[in-house]
């Protein structure tokens, strides 16, 4: 069987001497995990440098039962211009890198998913203003494609904000996964902000960071496979 997609690369590791496992999120199939050879020679064959994390790929993979993905074939579909250049940008685009590939661990074919993901990192790629919410907007509208964005309908000022059932709350549930009044507030206020709007929004880095560890809790709640990410305390220290 061979398959042909748009991929977006979220890790990858070497095996052995000569070959890499790649985990992509791709345009047809979803979550996949390929094997590819990478070859001695830099001239010859696909170049390792080709999987650093999001790197938009167009592949050609062949694939038996029972075993990986073979990449075949591989080139860069879409370009960077900044991002793997820019000191702030590139530290983002690593956390979201292991941010994807903790929260699409199970997620299948998913077409408006894959493009909302791809055109996200486009836009923070020729972003000339401030993206040091970028990272806020995107894990929030992320939750939106995979079942547990907010609801902020019946907001008043006062509630508090119920993690588990992803809704305000005028009374504190019995349990302690949900926030204080000021900091559902925060929520609904975050909630308003995209990409085009949110170098408007001023946030102290105490602010900023508070949103970011709230927003981590509510993805272990919702995906309870949901690993620590290391690259978090970079973040914290940059914004």
């Amino acid at each position: 069987m061979i398959l042909e997609t748009e991929g977006i690369v979220l890790h990858s590791l070497r095996y052995g001497d000569k070959k890499v496992i790649v985990d992509m999120f791709t345009m047809k199939n979803g979550r996949q995990s390929f094997i590819v050879t990478i070859p001695k020679s830099s001239k010859a064959g696909i170049g390792k440098q080709l999987f650093q994390p999001l790197t938009i790929l167009s592949i050609t993979a062949s694939s038996s039962r029972g075993q990986l993905h073979k990449i075949t074939d591989a080139h860069v579909a879409v370009p960077y211009s900044s991002l793997p250049f820019d000191p702030f940008k590139l530290s983002i685009s690593l956390f979201l890198a292991e941010f994807l590939y903790q929260s699409l661990k199970n997620e299948q074919a998913n077409t408006p998913l894959y493009i909302y993901v791809k055109d996200s990192l486009l836009w923070l790629d020729v972003c000339d203003k401030s993206v040091s919410n970028f990272h806020i907007v995107f894990m929030l509208r992320l939750a939106q494609f995979i079942g547990f964005a907010p609801n902020t309908d019946g907001y008043c000022d006062g509630d508090g904000f119920d993690l588990r059932a992803c809704s305000f709350c005028h009374t504190a549930p019995l349990h302690n996964d949900h926030l204080v009044p000021s900091e559902a507030a925060m929520i609904r206020n975050v909630v308003r902000i995209n990409y085009a709007n949110m170098h408007l929004f001023r946030f102290t880095r105490a602010e900023r960071n508070r949103l970011l560890d709230i927003l981590v809790q509510y993805y272990c709640i919702h995906l309870p496979d949901f690993s620590p990410l290391k690259s978090l305390q970079v973040l914290r220290e940059l914004f």
